[in-house]
């Protein structure tokens, strides 16, 4: 199936082909780039807007050097109608509805006529190249795909699916580029999506997703890609709401932050959940078992019954002073104001601000009754009044959400009071600060007290809502903290991603069910992807021994890889020695090298590399060719991928973390980054679950 170089007819064709593709884009980017907006801005504002809106396209019309414009043509039996090659919302049926030929790109490309020399993978037309088959051809006579080396065609192999003479076969081309090492961050996967993939993918902005995915199943390129897809289906409703990629630290960030810019989307903002918590400075940590009764779901009920324990009823009422009259608004009718306000159930700082408006409400309907004609700008002013301020400061004072919490946690008897029937008065001793804090700035918040502060000020004041937002490696998310992304898409939809056998904190998610409940998104679908295609198979099959204690009931990951890669487990006595010379054999290898270790054993390993002249990075940091190591901490290493992989002690990775079935997720983790190769070394024994 796969074509050389030297059958040049084809070959010569598509490259010629890929030339004046490039050539296209150059002229389409000089076109955006020789703009004129001197005439066609009103004022500086709209200047300043249509500038950053032609900068945002130059960036996305740049032609990555390294990869090429398109990685397969689809030859449809007949030419696809309109409604098949519409774009997203509000767009026109795209030229491409014309030609039965196409390429399939990163990006739509046309020549100077307007005729489509490339499309977009993201346009209906192109979805065949993902899901046709010999079974069910979607109309495709030819799906041909390209190999390539830098950013040149190298060959090509075709597959004709509506020939039944012609045998159903693995694409060997396709198998090579998802086996082809990688130096540096994570790359899209766009030439290699399979179709349980592209389903999740294409999925509709309206309805949520979460997916459950192995090691190696793809499923964070899955998230990014869905997000690109979203963008070109409905971007002028994503452009106004927002899109968000939400991450578990920012070295997995890093990793990732080229995958979007590649397939030409530049606004997706990425962040972790510390930095949309942040309210305050977290300079401190909580022990395990505090850190789990914080991120429970039921200290929502506590800080709500803290804050409105704030509301008091009235005991007088309210007397109104305008020009010679003199206005009563009785203690009974500011009691039922305050009542009805509550009972509406609104956040906090909405009543307040609506509480002014309807006593001065109550002040009009008197002097109508009285014959005079008050208008909007009379019960603005009453609302402004000394005495309606008055009363509103006592009865429904402001409250500070960070005040808030420093009291609820240096408070032993307002904890008690307003946890009450919520938390055991065990719970309520692990939370309470030793030291209580004097200030909210002097006080050592925990990442688990900024989400506290983070749903204390969502009770005052609602957080504004995303379009669409991507949490990957969700299962280490507490409930508190699911709240705060939720917070972020009441309005909008949620990608979820992640594996419940890789997590690694003590509240770690039991279930997707509570998780999306927690994140206010029940209704979504949950997907399972089961088949590996980055890990290989030896490699997975080892790791897989851990599910029975780590995950029951999960179905591991099957590999379908058909190069099993290279794996060694070694016993050693000098082990630092071992390790230093198990790296130097991987380096003789094409691609990434990674060293995970337990973390306290990550300053010996840095001292042994130094000493025998290897130059290392740390995680995040990007690989270069002529430096291809990085050591990793195992405490960050999900998420990331290498080529080859060496694990320094097992065993040790257990013994780092407070329980066993938490160290047994760390090292499955650690265990399955390689996406070619894995050499286990050890001195002490390995973990029973591994010598079986």
């Amino acid at each position: 199936m796969s074509t050389p170089v030297h059958d040049a007819d084809p070959l010569s064709k598509e490259r010629s082909h890929l030339a004046a593709s490039r050539s296209a884009l150059r002229t389409m980017r000089e076109d955006v780039e020789s703009l004129d907006i001197t005439d066609v801005t009103a004022n500086w504002v709209n200047a300043a807007v249509l500038e950053s809106q032609i900068e945002q396209r130059i960036k996305a019309l740049a032609d990555l050097s390294e990869t090429p414009l398109f990685f397969g043509r689809l030859d449809y039996l007949h030419a696809p109608g309109a409604e098949q090659a519409e774009g997203g919302e509000g767009e026109r049926p795209q030229p491409e509805a014309a030609y039965q030929t196409l390429h399939v790109g990163r990006r739509h490309v046309h020549d100077a006529d307007g005729d489509p020399m490339v499309i977009d993978w993201r346009a209906p037309v192109s979805q065949p190249f993902y899901r046709a088959s010999k079974k069910d051809p979607l109309d495709i006579s030819l799906r041909r795909r390209f190999g390539y080396t830098g950013g040149d065609l190298t060959a090509y192999e075709d597959e004709h699916l509506s020939d039944p003479a012609e045998a159903a076969v693995t694409s060997k081309l396709l198998q090579q580029e998802i086996e082809r090492p990688r130096v540096g961050p994570m790359r899209d996967i766009v030439a290699t999506i399979q179709p349980e993939q592209d389903e999740i993918v294409r999925a509709g902005l309206s309805g949520s997703v979460c997916v459950q995915g192995g090691p190696g199943t793809g499923k964070t390129a899955v998230g990014l890609h869905r997000v690109a897809y979203l963008l070109y289906a409905h971007r002028e409703r994503l452009a106004r709401t927002g899109t968000l990629v939400i991450g578990p630290n920012k070295s997995f960030l890093h990793y990732i932050e080229q995958v979007l810019p590649a397939l030409g989307e530049l606004t997706v903002r990425q962040a972790t959940v510390d930095d949309l918590v942040a309210h305050v400075e977290v300079r401190g940590a909580d022990e395990a078992a505090t850190a789990v009764i914080k991120g429970d779901a039921r200290m929502a009920e506590v800080l709500r019954r803290a804050l409105y324990s704030h509301v008091t009823l009235p005991t007088e009422g309210v007397v109104v002073v305008r020009g010679s009259r003199r206005w009563r608004v009785a203690a009974y009718e500011v009691e039922q104001i305050v009542r009805e306000l509550l009972a509406r159930d609104i956040r906090y700082g909405a009543a307040r601000e609506a509480l002014p408006q309807r006593i001065a409400h109550a002040v009009l309907v008197q002097m109508e009754r009285a014959g005079e004609a008050p208008d909007d700008r009379v019960q603005n002013a009453v609302a402004r009044n000394a005495a309606v301020k008055a009363v509103v400061k006592t009865v429904w004072p402001q409250v500070d959400p960070a005040k808030l919490v420093l009291r609820l946690l240096s408070d032993a008897d307002f904890l008690a009071e307003h946890a009450e029937g919520v938390l055991t008065e065990d719970e309520r001793k692990a939370v309470l600060w030793v030291k209580p804090a004097r200030s909210v700035k002097s006080a050592r918040w925990s990442p688990a007290d900024a989400v506290l502060i983070d749903e204390a000020t969502d009770l005052i004041e609602r957080t504004h809502s995303l379009g669409h937002v991507v949490l990957d490696e969700a299962q280490d998310l507490s409930p508190m903290q699911y709240r705060a992304v939720g917070r972020r898409c009441t309005t909008g939809s949620a990608t979820v991603l992640g594996d419940l056998a890789q997590g690694t904190t003590p509240w770690a998610t039991r279930s997707w069910e509570e998780a999306l409940g927690h994140l206010g998104k029940g209704e979504a679908v949950i997907e399972e992807l089961t088949a590996g295609f980055r890990v290989p198979t030896d490699v997975i099959a080892y790791a897989s021994r851990l599910l029975p204690d780590i995950a029951p009931g999960l179905t591991p990951v099957a590999s379908i890889r058909e190069n099993p890669g290279f794996f060694d487990i070694r016993a050693t006595d000098a082990l630092t020695a071992d390790v230093v010379a198990a790296c130097l054999e991987l380096l003789e290898r094409e691609g990434s090298v990674g060293l995970i270790a337990a973390d306290a054993r990550v300053p010996a390993l840095a001292e042994a590399l130094g000493a025998a002249g290897i130059g290392f990075i740390g995680p995040g940091e990007e690989t270069t060719h002529a430096t291809r190591l990085t050591l990793v901490p195992a405490s960050l290493a999900k998420g990331l991928e290498y080529d080859y992989v060496v694990l320094d002690e097992p065993q040790a990775v257990v013994d780092g973390e407070p329980d066993e079935r938490t160290g047994l997720r760390r090292l499955y983790v650690a265990l399955t980054r390689a996406v070619s190769g894995l050499i286990v070394t050890h001195g002490a024994g390995l973990p029973p679950q591994l010598t079986d």
